[in-house]
């Protein structure tokens, strides 16, 4: 669904290919509270954080949790929102809040209901 995608740039029409490369704790990188998740714009790097407080948001609403692949699909998601909406291509960074991460959580699990499941993250060599 949302781990290797392509969506179209609102401002220059440019097709995007958005391909996520990995999920890392903020927490060793730039002692944030979250979780960053990569994706490679065109060969550009783009980071989605994912505030910490939203595991423990949907573990407290539905008493499961968000896995490593839901998390990637979540922020892949909401990349393609941000490109279809306008982003501003020369930010690197964008962090979701509690709220963003669950709309888009339970939209990604809408989608997949359709689709028959949510599809596992390929293993990158290398």
């Amino acid at each position: 669904m949302y781990e290797d995608f392509h969506v179209t740039d609102r401002w220059t029409g440019e097709d995007l290919h958005c391909k996520w490369k990995a999920n890392i704790v903020a927490i060793a990188t730039r002692h944030a509270d979250a979780v960053d998740i990569r994706f490679d714009v065109n060969g550009q790097p783009m980071w989605i954080a994912m505030p910490n407080h939203a595991w423990l948001a949907q573990k407290q609403r539905s008493g499961k949790i968000i896995t490593d692949y839901l998390a990637a699909q979540i922020a892949g998601r909401y990349l393609k929102s941000l490109i279809e909406e306008g982003y501003d291509a020369g930010r690197q960074l964008y962090t979701m809040t509690v709220e963003e991460v669950l709309e888009n959580l339970d939209a990604v699990i809408d989608e997949a209901k359709e689709t028959g499941s949510i599809p596992a993250l390929p293993v990158l060599a290398g």
